[in-house]
């Protein structure tokens, strides 16, 4: 009933109910479980040396005991909660690692924002299928939505906005940080992403000195793309991003600054290069790890160990291919988000209400189940594949409820692709869809909207 499914399960006769939960992170385990904490907790959580996110959990007549590594403690709570019935579990043995290190979400909060209190609510349902990084998509045309102190009408102008005029918001630092505590406390790492140098209207609409003619365009709330770019000449486009970026790693204590690069359709290809030349050793020296899109991939000047995000489809069309292996070519890895299986605001079905579908048509339950990471870029090999990420773009999705009615179910599948071993697709599809309607009853519990997928036999 585990989603994702484990690496190694062995079933036995019986069931133990436990009293109380000791040990390491018992008072989340409690919480977690409904279980008091005690000294003598016969439900054990033993804190271990080994990988970072393995775990196992013993399960016997004389008690429940689940070993790894904080991280691999908190996996195990987040499998055990998933095998209660009424309070007993069944005596089982599981042993489990991860596939991939890096399992995302991506939450655009630019085309509509989203506050700390949804954020959290995401969060929270995100870490219980054991996605591990929460990529959040801070900047765009329609909206700016982190606090730069030297640069305050980013928000003051640029926040005000997004798509249809359905109101701004942005983030102060204060809150960005309650943010990635709180996702810290749940094992997931935030990715923040400042796109450029396309996508950019809200910054230009801010500040007049970053477009290339000292002209400010208008503030823009439709779902266009490519039709936006920074001044790439202009020194005090790169003072803008030394200090944007410089902020924001400041804030940020994981190792990833996401930079976008996708869609820059009004920046020559001279001029792309340059910035991406530019803004890579900008990255470099706040000392973390440069992420971006695909397309960034066409420069050969970026810094060593760079990660690239393929947002191409199944099949790669144009030069997509090429960019991402770019990447691996300049010492980095990749991170996939092919968009016509992994891109949960497209449509579920031609009837869906929400989303969209022009990647290749609507994706399915059973599309986000059918792909295989290692099948899609020809000449990638598995040890260069950081991980995978599912984004939820937001053009169409105003409100939380919106959000986890086009994440869910469809998030499962993309977290049992990069969390369990690898499976052929029609096999993996008839396994989870015989999972999900317990998944369904906790998400329902939990107040989590899904979608009820046709196939499945939700309860």
């Amino acid at each position: 009933m585990v989603i994702p499914a484990p690496a190694s399960v062995q079933t036995r006769e019986g069931t133990f109910t436990p009293t109380s939960v000791s040990g390491h992170g018992a008072e989340y385990a409690g919480a977690a479980l409904g279980l008091p904490v005690s000294e003598a907790g016969d439900l054990r959580l033993d804190l271990v040396d080994g990988p970072r996110e393995a775990y196992t959990v013993m399960v016997d007549s004389s008690g429940i005991r689940i070993t790894g590594s904080p991280a691999g403690l908190f996996y195990g709570v987040q499998t055990l909660r998933q095998l209660g019935v009424d309070g007993a579990f069944p005596a089982i043995e599981i042993v489990d690692s991860p596939r991939f290190s890096y399992r995302g979400a991506m939450l655009d909060v630019a085309r509509h924002f989203f506050a700390v209190n949804d954020v959290k609510r995401f969060i929270d349902a995100i870490a219980g299928l054991k996605i591990n990084h929460l990529h959040v998509h801070l900047s765009d045309d329609q909206g700016w939505r982190i606090q730069i102190e030297k640069w305050p009408l980013l928000t003051e102008r640029g926040a005000q906005t997004s798509v249809n005029g359905d109101g701004g918001g942005f983030y102060t630092q204060a809150d960005y940080v309650e943010i990635v505590e709180y996702a810290a406390s749940r094992f997931v790492t935030i990715v923040p992403e400042i796109d450029m140098p396309g996508h950019t209207n809200a910054a230009l609409a801010s500040y007049p000195e970053l477009t290339a003619e000292g002209v400010a365009p208008p503030p823009y709330e439709g779902m266009e793309v490519g039709f936006s770019s920074l001044a790439i000449g202009s020194e005090r486009t790169y003072e803008f991003v030394a200090d944007v970026l410089g902020e924001l790693a400041a804030i940020t204590p994981g190792p990833f600054l996401h930079i976008g690069g996708d869609e820059s359709h009004s920046t020559t290809t001279e001029d792309f290069l340059a910035f991406a030349k530019r803004a890579g050793e900008i990255v470099a020296a706040t000392g973390k790890t440069l992420v971006a899109w695909h397309e960034l991939g066409k420069s050969s000047d970026l810094p060593r160990g760079s990660i690239g995000q393929y947002w191409g489809f199944t099949t790669p069309e144009g030069d997509s291919a090429t960019e991402a292996l770019s990447f691996v070519e300049q010492g980095g890895r990749l991170i996939l988000s092919p968009a016509d299986v992994a891109y949960l605001d497209i449509k579920y079905d031609d009837d869906t209400a929400l989303g969209l579908d022009w990647a290749q048509g609507p994706t399915s339950l059973e599309a986000a189940t059918s792909w295989e990471p290692t099948a899609i870029i020809p000449g990638l090999d598995e040890v260069h594949i950081l991980g995978v990420e599912a984004p939820v773009w937001t053009e169409t999705l105003a409100t939380i409820d919106d959000v986890e009615f086009m994440a869910f179910p469809r998030l499962a599948a993309i977290a049992e692709i990069a969390w369990s071993p690898r499976m052929d697709a029609t096999s993996r599809y008839a396994s989870l869809r015989d999972r999900l309607p317990a998944l369904g009853a906790r998400l329902e519990a939990a107040g989590t909207n899904f979608y009820r997928a046709p196939g499945v036999d939700w309860r």
